[in-house]
């Protein structure tokens, strides 16, 4: 369901879980906010979003875009002020910072965005009604966040991490010398599951297949099974590939986390004691 700028991403993991900017000396539970969503034809879910005190403006909430994107028209009405250098197509005018983001209760400060007028965007824009742009990794990777298809809600938990500007990054690693893009990179997990998963690219159901457990891994240990749907893991959806590794990437070696799964058709929920990895 979940799209790389609205393009559908599939394959299969053995997902560890990456090093990641972690939650830390918390004195009380952090308040978590409910935020609704509206699931359109083409399978988005669909949020009203206010920017620099302007709109609301209707966005697509996309766990597998690595940039928030928006409009000239929100650019103009909210005054956000593109810094050139985004992605060189579509009329891209560059990045730009919101200095402020609301999604009902929720408030986010200087999150990073690119300004475009998206085609795709605009073609479903086309048959569903207004749409501005898309909501994206700048913005949730602030949060630990479940989603509930039924309700139609979203519930997000406030973190500690900061994403920084991604689309710098990963414009800076395209235009880099090729000795450098071609160079190894070896990613050190710090806590390790054990399972490869699966979503194919026909699937719009919740979560993804768990297609191979390893044998003595903390999976196996807590009674997961290759043909189980791992739907939340620690409380962070894993709809797709992309929010599999993010849930994974959260995960502290040594710590007891809750695994939610669907099994026969009955949910199932497993404690999984997380192993130090590398």
């Amino acid at each position: 369901m979940n799209r790389y700028f609205l393009l559908l991403c599939t394959g299969a993991i053995l997902f560890p879980a990456w090093v990641h900017a972690q939650d830390a000396g918390k004195k009380e539970p952090a308040k978590k906010i409910v935020v609704p969503f509206e699931l359109i034809k083409t399978q988005h879910m669909v949020i009203n979003v206010k920017i620099n005190g302007k709109g609301p403006y209707r966005l697509i909430f996309d766990t597998g875009a690595p940039d928030s994107l928006v409009s000239n028209k929100i650019s103009k009405e909210a005054s956000l002020m593109p810094k050139g250098g985004g992605l060189p197509l579509f009329g891209a005018r560059g990045n730009a910072t919101m200095k402020e983001v609301e999604i009902g209760d929720l408030k986010a400060t200087n999150v990073s965005t690119q300004v475009m007028d998206h085609p795709t965007v605009q073609a479903i824009a086309s048959f569903v009604g207004p749409l501005e742009g898309i909501i994206g990794f700048t913005f949730y990777s602030r949060y630990k966040m479940t989603i509930d298809y039924e309700k139609s809600v979203m519930t997000f938990e406030p973190s500690t991490y900061e994403p920084g500007n991604v689309m710098d990054a990963m414009i800076k690693r395209f235009s880099a010398p090729k000795s450098e893009r071609e160079s190894p990179r070896i990613l050190a997990p710090t806590a390790l599951l054990g399972v490869r998963v699966e979503k194919a690219k026909a699937d719009e159901a919740a979560g993804v297949l768990v297609k191979e457990v390893m044998a003595d891994t903390p999976a196996a240990a807590a009674g997961i099974k290759a043909g189980d749907r791992l739907l939340t893991l620690d409380g962070r959806w894993t709809d797709t590939i992309a929010d599999t590794y993010i849930a994974a990437g959260q995960l502290q070696p040594g710590a007891a986390v809750i695994a939610n799964l669907l099994r026969d058709g009955k949910k199932v929920s497993l404690k999984v004691a997380v192993r130090a990895g590398l």
